[in-house]
């Protein structure tokens, strides 16, 4: 954990202390995990204030850092701990709610709002996350594995997200990481519907987007399904396209790129192929303590790909009234390029 704070500490410019509120923050830098606390940093002092419910939890997970049981409401907890320590200038997250700032500059400090400082430290996995992503992915892609052979015509969307849902759990994971999409028909042009009682039919494009946990992180991934039945060669066509911008952006990946490139080179397929307009949302996220954290891979985003991040690449095509396709997989970048995390397949299986 020391070279996590160093990598924070690193930003302490203009300020005496560095306040952390974000829980997932909080447990990248200590490994707590339990659901309340805050840490105050300085240039010499680790402190980690909790309440009496985590007392013993805290002995447990945390070491290196000084424990402080709060007593009385928090802002009042971390002026108090500030004028201690001798902070008159305090750093903090960004993204804290805006009523707990409006509290806190109330109080005789100068704040300094800081954006996004251990999130970009925890864009770059060390080796012993990277183990615990690769088992998210081994557990996910086991767990559809073994709901696979059920997803035909006449299943139940939701009843698939569910099955997908039991075996993950079986597998080990102590979390489902989102909502488990399974979309399917008409259904899949929405890149994010939730499972319906829709029951899977012949022609269907079926979308399954789900993911798994280890020790806290998180995998993501889609695999596209056509049912066998009418309008079978445009949905081919379709899925062709995704899977060549798949197969572009993860070869677009390296240190040193901007994101919006490895975007760009997904969507300049689809454009290519006629079908930009129904490729709306960004080509990848960052995944880690988050389903969702930095890097954007989008085409806007001017963010430097660096060794070590982990992000999904999944372009797709929504045609509303026929159907969509995403294909998602997980990347982790090398010094010469992308290792892909998942292993399944990615030929259109038609079932």
């Amino acid at each position: 954990m020391n070279f996590r704070l160093f990598s924070i500490r690193k930003f302490f410019t203009g300020i005496d202390g560095f306040l952390v509120s974000d829980m997932n923050n909080i447990r990248y830098l200590t490994g707590f995990t339990g659901s309340s606390g805050f840490l105050l940093i300085t240039k010499t002092k680790n402190i980690f204030a909790t309440d009496f419910r985590y007392k013993e939890q805290f002995d447990r997970e945390v070491s290196g850092w000084d424990i402080f049981i709060e007593k009385r409401e928090r802002v009042k907890t971390i002026a108090a701990l500030s004028k201690k320590l001798g902070i008159k200038k305090l750093g903090f997250e960004a993204s804290v709610p805006y009523d707990f700032f409006k509290r806190l500059s109330r109080k005789d400090l100068v704040l300094k709002p800081l954006k996004n400082v251990v999130e970009k430290a925890r864009a770059i996995k060390d080796s012993e996350e990277m183990s615990l992503i690769k088992e998210a992915v081994r557990r996910a892609e086991t767990a559809f594995l073994e709901v696979r052979p059920h997803i035909k015509k006449g299943i139940r969307e939701s009843r698939v997200a569910v099955m997908l849902a039991e075996r993950l759990k079986k597998r080990g994971c102590a979390r489902i990481p989102f909502d488990i999409i399974v979309t399917s028909g008409r259904n899949s042009s929405m890149p994010h519907a939730k499972a319906t009682e829709k029951k899977i039919e012949a022609g269907d494009l079926v979308v399954i987007d789900w993911g798994g946990e280890a020790g806290g992180y998180f995998s993501d991934m889609t695999r596209t399904l056509l049912v066998r039945g009418k309008d079978m060669s445009k949905k081919m066509e379709i899925y062709n396209i995704v899977l060549k911008a798949n197969r572009k952006a993860v070869s677009a990946v390296s240190p040193g790129v901007e994101s919006k490139k490895i975007d760009n080179s997904a969507r300049h397929v689809i454009k290519k192929a006629g079908y930009g307009e129904f490729f709306g949302h960004g080509t990848g996220h960052g995944v880690g303590l988050q389903v969702h954290e930095l890097p954007h891979i989008t085409s806007k985003s001017r963010e430097v790909i660096k060794k070590d991040m982990v992000f999904t690449i999944e372009p797709g095509i929504y045609v509303p009234g026929l159907g969509g396709v995403r294909i998602e997989d997980m990347v982790a970048v090398k010094s010469k390029g992308a290792e892909t995390l998942t292993t399944l397949s990615k030929g259109l299986e038609i079932v």
